[in-house]
């Protein structure tokens, strides 16, 4: 999330390979033929069944009742959909216009954005940069996102469609060098050392916000002064949890005994439990950290160099945004991972800081009082969301996990304890994430090509971890930590980035979304990889006169466990969808068939719908944006296997072939695939929760305009975007990340 494409000329850092592990390389393999990009073009949608009228907000009363530790009733059964149509509306054509479309019928209103109050003492966001008091404010770049609804008294329930709290995580910020520019007044200082205002600002907009939204006939708004309302930023303490907790590789100067971090880090996806709590992922936060030009040397050949080097951070690594820079004070000196002290074991320092940043981090959105937990069990690696398999009483608990960088793994984490049908409404929720999710095994997949694939424990009773020569694992701590070099010890199969997953409510089946990869190549060089079965398209595709190469518009895996259900060790996959322009070469790149009211690029957030089983894909592209923005599509699922293998013979330069077997799902139809929302320009689709009634459904739109030059922030005519303000939302001109509520006009469930 919040990156450009890994195929154009900008690239993220934190998305350059960091895995030289040599897994799942073909040995013998040539130039790939080139793929011409269709060049057709549509006429620009007509604006008129989506353009946002003006949006006013309405604040209820500051007298909500004070937040408890509720007991949530049993998740119902989703409702039966048999009487309704799915993906009954008509297809919203491509865009490139500076708003947000979505089918005739339906109605998208913004409720909740950058810099709105989250109390009634913040004053009113102004958008000019002025703005202060981040911590009581809503963050930025809005994305993962669950509704935990609330009863007319204010307690927990999974039946309210009118009164909820929504968990939002806020992921980065935009930023053309150092500065996040829209948050400062003149666009704030691109040269180091950085003012501390600045910086404050800054690391606020980071975390997580919880927010009270509330129903009033027809209309939806945030409620500003709800006493549920809070944030937790990158200094809110956190506590450690899991086989991590208290173990030498987490001491800092502000834990020495390891059991606590400050705070969570660029929050992509997330997870909703069981149990009612929220999960959320912490993704590329590698790139907040300074590691001095010397360090390898004051580290005096530790093995945390070679951690360090797998997680991003070789000695003389530069920071995003230079939040070192802004002092002395600790709350700045944190991001400074260099050896400082003459600690063995890094207590006086913050050498091991890092180490406390990549899990998946639990909280109760219920209660404010409760500390959030990293759940290291789990694994640390660039986390997207966390989904949970489908639960059954007596059986154990999985959830599924994805490393979004280029050639990273997929992973499974199966909880020691068994489901219990009372969980589903326990009073104390982290309690009960304790039990399911601070003890369990820690898989990665190895995918095969004749279509099937197993999960690998990453354990010390695995004899390829305890004997790895690149790094020395001590414990089971050792290897959650050092995830990465793990997977790497056993032969993980390298993927095209696995971003967001998702369960098929209806049976089981996990779904993964790998976005791209520039790193794929028939002639494999440094650290490409050539196509594999489960990754099994290397092409070149224009855009305008750039050539993009490797798998440049992602696809959609697919798993279905084998014996043992969620503690399966074994499975069978296919590709449900590939991500390409309509009129792709059908033999190499549209291997789906997508027409031009189908075709996507770079997929990314992904979620089944509890209520209606719509599989809801969100994208995050930079290699089709020429034609079209961002954009949200529904489809209706097959299942493993619905498709044939398919054999794509890549032609070598000197002759000759290189063939791939692949499994392609059945192609969609018209009535099993249709686009269903467009953004704004810039901006990437991100973010999905509804309602039990399945009636109003929430997205998020993150960094709209991103692509704005700082030099042109005192001209807003030279913005990329103006959204949401030109949709009538709130002051000022810069745009804002913001969520959204879709609704549709008839009172009818969204995508029927």
């Amino acid at each position: 999330m919040n990156k450009p494409n890994d195929l154009v000329s900008s690239i993220d850092p934190d998305d350059i390979d960091c895995n030289d592990s040599p897994n799942e390389h073909f040995n013998t393999v040539l130039n790939a033929r080139l793929s011409r990009r269709s060049l057709l073009r549509g006429g620009m949608a007509s604006a008129a069944t989506a353009i946002f009228g003006a949006v006013g907000l309405s604040a209820c009363s500051s007298d909500d009742p004070a937040p408890v530790a509720p007991t949530p009733t049993p998740t119902p059964t989703p409702p039966p959909v048999a009487a309704e149509k799915l993906l009954a509306f008509t297809a919203v054509p491509k865009s490139l216009a500076d708003m947000v479309t979505v089918p005739a019928g339906y109605t998208a209103s913004v409720i909740y954005a950058l810099g709105d109050p989250l109390n009634g003492t913040t004053p009113a966001y102004k958008n000019d940069g002025t703005d202060n008091n981040f911590d009581t404010r809503a963050g930025d770049h809005h994305d993962g996102m669950e509704f935990y609804g609330l009863s007319a008294s204010g307690t927990a329930t999974t039946t309210s469609s009118d009164r909820g709290l929504l968990a939002v995580n806020h992921e980065a910020t935009t930023d053309a060098k150092l500065s996040s520019f829209f948050l400062h007044a003149n666009g704030g200082v691109t040269t180091l050392p950085r003012p501390a205002s600045e910086v404050d600002k800054e690391v606020a907009i980071h975390g997580v916000s919880v927010v009270e939204v509330k129903k009033t006939g027809a209309a939806w708004a945030y409620v500003k002064e709800s006493s549920f309302n809070h944030r937790i930023t990158p200094l809110t303490d956190i506590e450690l949890s899991g086989p991590a907790r208290g173990n030498a590789l987490l001491k800092t100067k502000y834990s020495p005994t390891a059991t606590k971090t400050r705070g969570t880090l660029n929050n992509c996806g997330t997870g909703k439990s069981p149990w009612g709590s929220f999960l959320t992922g912490e993704e590329n936060w590698s790139g907040y950290f300074v590691r001095g030009a010397a360090d390898d040397a004051a580290r005096a050949g530790d093995k945390s160099i070679a951690s360090l080097k797998r997680y991003g951070r070789t000695q003389g690594s530069t920071s995003r945004h230079g939040w070192e820079s802004a002092g002395t004070d600790d709350k700045y000196a944190r991001w400074d991972i260099s050896k400082k002290g003459a600690s063995a074991d890094g207590s006086d320092d913050y050498r091991n800081e890092m180490n406390g940043m990549g899990y998946i981090v639990e909280m109760d959105p219920y209660d404010k009082s409760r500390s959030a937990k990293k759940r290291t069990a789990l694994g640390r690696y660039a986390h997207e969301s966390a989904a949970f398999g489908n639960p059954v009483v007596g059986q154990q608990l999985a959830v599924y996990m994805g490393d979004d960088s280029r050639n990273e793994y997929i992973y499974k984490f199966v909880s020691s304890a068994v489901w219990a049908a009372a969980d589903a409404s326990a009073a104390d929720r982290m309690a009960t994430g304790d039990k399911y999710l601070d003890s369990g095994k820690l898989y990665v997949a190895k995918i095969n090509a004749d279509g099937t694939g197993q999960w690998i424990e990453l354990a010390m009773s695995n004899a390829a971890i305890a004997a790895y020569s690149a790094y020395k694992f001590a414990d089971q701590a050792d290897i959650t930590v050092n995830a990465r070099l793990a997977a790497d010890a056993v032969g993980a199969t390298k993927m095209d980035r696995p971003e967001w997953c998702s369960v098929n409510p209806a049976n089981g089946e996990i779904y993964y979304s790998l976005t791209n990869n520039s790193n794929r190549a028939v002639d494999p060089t440094s650290s490409q990889l050539a196509p594999d079965s489960s990754n099994p398209r290397a092409y070149t595709d224009m855009k305008g006169t750039s050539a993009q190469t490797g798998n440049p518009n992602g696809h959609i895996l697919r798993m279905k466990e084998g014996a043992g259900a969620s503690a399966a060790t074994s499975f069978t996959w296919d590709v449900y969808l590939f991500g390409a322009e309509a009129g792709a070469n059908g033999g190499f790149v549209n291997l789906s068939n997508l027409t031009a009211d189908q075709d996507f690029s770079s997929p990314d957030g992904l979620a089944f719908s509890p209520y209606t089983g719509i599989c809801w894909i969100q994208t995050d592209d930079g290699a089709y944006t020429d034609v079209t923005n961002c954009m949200m599509l529904a489809a209706v699922p097959g299942t493993v296997g619905d498709g044939a293998k398919v054999t794509l013979n890549h032609p070598k330069t000197a002759g000759g072939t290189l063939a791939v077997d692949t499994y392609v799902g059945k192609k969609p139809t018209a009535e099993t695939l249709k686009r269903f929302l467009v953004g704004p320009a810039g901006s990437e689709i991100t973010g999905i929760c509804e309602t039990p009634d399945g009636k109003s459904m929430f997205i998020n739109i993150q960094h709209p305009g991103e692509n704005t030059a700082q030099a042109n922030l005192a001209d807003p005519s030279k913005y990329t975007s103006q959204w949401p303000s030109n949709a009538g939302y709130g002051a000022g001109k810069r745009p804002r990340s913001a969520t959204i509520v879709i609704t549709k006009n008839d009172g009818g469930r969204i995508g029927t």
